[in-house]
């Protein structure tokens, strides 16, 4: 099976609330709502990657020494295995939007599970909920 590496980060504003963003109907998982990341590629670092995605998806500038690493997903879909870190980010230059056209809400910790998430995703509430 496929072993996967998606870096993912929880962005958290001044409020406490996490930014989660809505899959583009009609990619896999369409419609679900996540944490803002994606794939790292071949040679590339977590936090690399994570500083790329961000710029691509959210239109921010984050450094990587703002990113925290938090806790991990490991989930075996039908067709790989999702290895994910996940990052916390209280510190970002640029105003948050959905530069690709797609949805974002900042959500209060203890309200992230109001929302459907991907498998890989919804495992890593509780450890946000903890910390915040």
């Amino acid at each position: 099976m496929k072993l996967l590496l998606v870096a993912a980060v929880a962005l958290v504003d001044a409020d406490g609330r996490v930014l989660i963003s809505r899959r583009p109907e009609g990619k896999q998982l369409g419609g679900l709502w996540e944490f803002p990341g994606g794939k790292v590629e071949a040679g590339e670092r977590p936090e690399a990657a994570l500083v790329r995605e961000l710029k691509e998806e959210l239109a921010i500038d984050v450094s990587e020494s703002c990113l925290a690493p938090l806790t991990f997903a490991s989930h075996a879909y039908d067709d790989f295995h999702l290895l994910m870190p996940l990052y916390v980010c209280r510190r970002w230059k640029g105003e948050v939007r959905g530069a690709e056209g797609q949805e974002v809400k900042w959500v209060p910790p203890l309200k992230l599970r109001d929302y459907p998430m991907p498998p890989a995703d919804k495992p890593l509430i509780p450890h946000l909920q903890d910390l915040l």
